[in-house]
C-alpha cells in the first residue's frame, strides 16, 4: 500500500515513515511538474531503506 501511495502521492510516505522534514522538502519538489518523477524514486527508495532498517532491528532484537 506505501509502495503505491510512494507513486502517486511521494510526500505522505515521509510523514508515514516518520520523516516530517523530508516530507515537506518532497512536497516542495512535487510541485514543480519536472520534479514529480525524482520525488517518487526517492519516496520509493526511503520506504525500501525504512524496511530494511526494520528488518535488521528484528533481527537483532531475536538474536538478543
Amino acid at each position: 500500500m506505501r509502495l503505491i501511495l510512494a507513486i502517486v502521492l511521494p510526500f505522505v510516505v515521509f510523514f508515514t515513515i516518520r520523516r516530517p522534514f523530508q516530507g515537506f522538502f518532497c512536497l516542495l519538489l512535487q510541485l514543480t511538474l519536472i520534479g514529480w518523477i525524482p520525488a517518487a524514486i526517492w519516496a520509493v527508495y526511503s520506504l525500501s531503506q525504512y524496511n530494511t532498517d526494520k528488518k535488521i532491528k528484528a533481527a537483532t532484537k531475536d538474536k538478543v
